[in-house]
């Protein structure tokens, strides 16, 4: 029988602003994951809830929220703001980790394109309140300061065909201090748009949960 998937909309404060976000609790959770999203994307993302689907299957639960208001959205230079992407991530993590549904579950982060740097200086300030990343598609280049400072697992899935971005996410392995492995999708594009590569994004990103998220 197929898990059942317990799915939240919740708003978290920020100041004077409200974040949306959905929330998928698992029964007997392993811990949670929450989603950093790339530039111009949400917590509707297809291919970011595609993975939360399948994390949830294997006993993950997980928050994909909205790290820009609709108005901030609007400001092209927003998406690329990463001190503040990140700061927006470091509150809703506070925020999971004073729910009473979820702060007793650890915590692993899931970034895409530029929202694996803002989950990677995330973390640096976090240190080891965060027990695992994984970066798809990522450009951990745009956290370059704060990578020596990542010593908790770290895995960076790269499509086949992103050259550019493979050749960033080597160089930004070789600064992460922690345990930093690079998974090739063979064939995918930046955007994993390629038939079964998600597929295989969400097995890559489950495995390293469960290694790695306790």
């Amino acid at each position: 029988m197929e898990a059942t998937i317990t799915y939240k909309e919740i708003e978290i404060p920020i100041g004077n602003i409200h974040l949306k976000g959905n929330l998928r609790l698992s029964e007997k959770s392993k811990g949670i994951i929450l989603f950093s999203h790339g530039s111009g994307s949400s917590r509707l993302s297809s291919r970011n809830n595609h993975v939360a689907d399948f994390l949830f299957t294997q006993g993950f639960s997980s928050l994909l929220f909205d790290l820009l208001t609709p108005q901030e959205d609007t400001i092209y230079e927003n998406r690329f703001d990463i001190e503040l992407l990140s700061k927006r991530l470091l509150q809703a993590t506070l925020w999971i980790g004073k729910n009473k549904s979820t702060k007793h579950l650890p915590i692993g982060y899931f970034g895409a394109s530029t929202g694996a740097a803002s989950a990677l200086t995330a973390a640096a300030t976090l240190g080891t309140k965060i027990k695992a990343i994984v970066s798809r598609g990522g450009r951990p280049d745009l956290a370059i300061p704060v990578l020596n400072k990542i010593q908790i697992p770290t895995l960076l899935i790269v499509g086949g065909n992103d050259d550019v971005v493979i050749e960033l996410n080597k160089k930004a392995k070789n600064k992460i201090k922690g345990i930093c492995e690079i998974k090739i999708v063979e064939g995918a594009s930046h955007l994993f748009e390629e038939y079964g590569a998600l597929d295989k994004v969400a097995l890559y990103s489950a495995n390293w949960f469960n290694s790695y998220l306790n």
